[in-house]
């Protein structure tokens, strides 16, 4: 059966919708992998198409992109290479020109990769050899052509949907993709294009196939949840009334969100938030502590603004998890600035941090702002962040150790007679759960678990495991 390999870098919304893409060739009857070759891999010369789907938050970012395209057009030697992704419509030219065999397909029309495997289908019933070269110019010459007129329309940004996933447990549903908004650092609105949100209805029946599936958690995921506007009935719900619908309306589900700005939160959002079905882990866009800062990223809200979101999140969830993404030496940060920001981190509770060093984005108003922070400072406030993200994440898990709560199961191996399943807590703790006794709970199964201990060396090291538990039957 011929193969076909996705390699997803970047966001969660990246991975949902290589999930899904995966999926029409899957239902065409090709084997699919989720997991790339490595440097230390073999050659494998029976892949057919490697799909690329790039980030462009960074200068990282796009290094990262170029490198594992190398390494698939090495490692695949008579695959079709397509990327696509942020980076792919920010840089689609440049991206080209690295082989033939690279077909570009912008990310705004991204959904044009469920029409890929039809494609390869008709091209193998008709060429006695497959030619990756002769299979991307085809690509690019039809099916990828004539993108300008066909980017942005709400319809295609959520054709990639997927009931059952291949690489994860858990579920996620894109219900909004691209941003209004005009922060000065950032180029995933570029990227993404304009704010369009999935119809209410269509999220209420892509839970019900999620759930008859199995699914027992599921994640909302959006570029801007706060910019969700979704029609139901001649009127347009908030991502607050979606949610409230969705409790109403399900049953046997539980909701995590995935990302969120400070200003989504007040006092009838905390009440719906309250429901148990609502999972205790709040990720708050942040970026800085400094009022200076946030006014030059043009982000609309304040420090003042931060704290009391998480302060009426916590009396809403009472312990729960929160998470922020942090930016380290913006373009006139100082180290006043900065002690703001750990200040900040600090009074929130953060029990982990996304810090990303300040990567100028060419279309960005940042991206000429001045002064600029010299780098040995911007890596020493990033170490600082981290350092404190570390110690943070240890005490919120030494906090709960004792404690019993909801976890999704992921997988599980015997060792010695016991069985250990990886497990994320309500609470998004990755954990490594205890087993004696049979049934092991199925992957994607509701379990209840008690934390042990923090996996000190793991969480140092940056695994994902992060926490010892036992099964509560």
């Amino acid at each position: 059966m011929p193969q076909i390999i996705f390699e997803t870098l970047g966001c969660r919304l990246n991975q949902i919708e290589s999930e899904s893409a995966a999926r029409f060739f899957v239902d065409a009857r090709f084997s699919v992998s989720m997991t790339p070759p490595t440097a230390a891999s073999e050659v494998l010369r029976d892949v057919l198409v490697c799909v690329v789907n790039t980030c462009a938050v960074t200068q990282k970012a796009e290094q990262k992109a170029r490198r594992e395209i190398r390494l698939l057009l090495q490692k695949c030697p008579a695959s079709s290479v397509i990327v696509t992704g942020c980076y792919a419509q920010l840089a689609a030219d440049k991206i080209a020109e690295l082989a033939p065999r690279v077909a570009v397909l912008p990310g705004l029309c991204k959904d044009r990769l469920a029409d890929v495997p039809s494609l390869l289908s008709d091209f193998i019933e008709t060429h006695e050899i497959f030619s990756a070269e002769d299979f991307s110019a085809l690509l690019s010459s039809t099916l990828f052509a004539d993108t300008k007129s066909h980017s942005g329309k709400a319809e295609a940004s959520f054709r990639l949907a997927t009931d059952t996933f291949l690489a994860h447990s858990r579920s996620s549903l894109k219900i909004q993709d691209g941003c209004d908004s005009a922060c000065s650092y950032c180029a995933i609105r570029i990227a993404r294009g304009k704010s369009v949100s999935l119809p209410v209805r269509d999220v209420l029946s892509r839970i019900a196939s999620l759930k008859a599936e199995g699914q027992n958690e599921i994640v909302f995921t959006a570029v801007n949840i706060a910019q969700y506007r979704g029609e139901y009935d001649g009127a347009y719900y908030t991502f607050a009334d979606l949610l409230e619908k969705a409790l109403d309306e399900t049953s046997g589900v539980a909701f995590r969100i995935s990302s969120m700005y400070p200003e989504l939160v007040d006092d009838r959002f905390c009440r719906i938030v309250k429901d148990e079905l609502v999972r205790p882990h709040f990720h708050l866009s942040v970026q800085s502590g400094s009022d200076a800062i946030l006014a030059a990223m043009n982000r609309s809200y304040r420090a003042d603004d931060i704290l009391r979101s998480v302060s009426m999140l916590r009396r809403a969830k009472g312990n729960a998890f929160f998470a922020c993404d942090i930016i380290a030496g913006f373009p006139g940060e100082t180290d006043e600035d900065f002690s703001k920001t750990l200040e900040l981190c600090r009074a929130c509770g953060f029990a982990y941090v996304h810090v990303f060093p300040f990567s100028p984005r060419p279309g960005t108003r940042a991206f000429s702002m001045k002064p600029k922070v010299p780098s040995a400072t911007v890596r020493e406030r990033v170490r600082l962040l981290s350092d404190f993200a570390l110690q943070s994440k240890m005490s919120y898990i030494e906090s709960i150790c004792g404690t019993t709560v909801r976890a999704i199961a992921e997988n599980a191996k015997e060792g010695d007679g016991v069985f250990h399943i990886r497990a994320v807590t309500e609470n998004f703790i990755h954990c490594k759960v205890r087993c004696t006794k049979l049934p092991v709970p199925l992957p994607g199964s509701d379990i209840r678990v008690r934390i042990l201990n923090p996996c000190i060396d793991a969480i140092l090291r940056g695994d994902e495991l992060e926490a010892e538990a036992e099964l509560v039957r």
